[in-house]
């Protein structure tokens, strides 16, 4: 008969909940995993399974689980999932601020619908360039290399650090300015173009009072932001390339930045 000391299954389940807190979080906030269309038992099962093939390389600190050094191991390991989490999703919000700025001039604004994501109104446009971003993330396998950054975080980071460097955090927030310097990077050639059809638009409404600019300006924005749109879908590869990897390279930069200074 096989007898289990109460040691040894407080060592099992140490070395599996701790690593499954982080990795649970880091599901729950990165937007590909923690998308509302992913069932939530199917989140728990994927964190576990994780968790069961990372824990025995994990390094554990000699710290009782029911404990209140337990308990700030697990909010430690809440908030570097929840980081590393907040890096993807500062990514991936880039394109869906490309979609508003291009919506709003080309008069597509009003075009949203309901987004169970992320709860909130999404332009058409927003949510078009999201799925491009999403599905060209999954042919580039960046899936796999979040995870691989995921289990080598366990390193990086280790269980039970005790403590972070407070600076990494600004570096987290200030991160958050790719949003809008990327998102309008991507659109500038389109908001360019259309803005320059709007000041013409302008002027001829002052030249020609008679001329519904209305009638005009709407239907030659929409056609010429189509047509800038096809051109920009030829080259956006090359674009999502090298967010991807400003992202996971700042990812790897701030696991590094949250180790506590000695």
């Amino acid at each position: 008969m096989v007898e289990v000391t109460f040691a040894q299954l407080q060592g099992w389940i140490t070395a599996f909940l701790w690593p499954f807190v982080r990795i649970t979080a880091f599901f729950a906030a990165s937007p590909l995993w923690g998308h509302s269309s992913v069932p939530n038992q199917v989140k728990v099962g994927l964190a576990a399974l994780v968790a069961v093939v990372i824990g025995p390389l994990v390094a554990l600190p000699d710290v009782p689980l029911v404990s209140w050094a337990g308990f700030g191991i697990i909010v430690e390991q809440m908030l570097i999932g929840i980081a590393m989490g907040l890096v993807m999703h500062v990514t991936f919000a880039v394109v869906q601020a490309t979609g508003e700025f291009i919506g709003l001039q080309m008069g597509l604004a009003f075009a949203t619908f309901f987004d169970p994501g992320s709860g909130t109104n999404m332009a058409v446009l927003s949510r078009y360039l999201y799925m491009i971003t999403l599905l060209m993330f999954l042919a580039l396998n960046g899936h796999l290399i979040v995870l691989e950054i995921l289990a080598t975080s366990f390193t990086t980071l280790p269980i039970g650090l005790g403590g972070f460097n407070a600076g990494a955090f600004e570096m987290l927030a200030r991160y958050g300015g790719t949003i809008f310097m990327s998102g309008m990077m991507l659109a500038l050639p389109l908001v360019g173009s259309l803005l320059i059809i709007n000041l013409s638009m302008g002027i001829l409404n002052r030249s020609a009072p008679q001329l519904t600019v209305f009638n005009i300006g709407f239907p030659t924005s929409l056609t010429v932001g189509l047509a800038l749109m096809m051109v920009l879908m030829t080259d956006i590869g090359r674009f999502l390339q090298g967010l991807f990897a400003n992202g996971l390279g700042f990812m790897r930069e701030l696991l590094d930045a949250l180790a506590p200074l000695t």
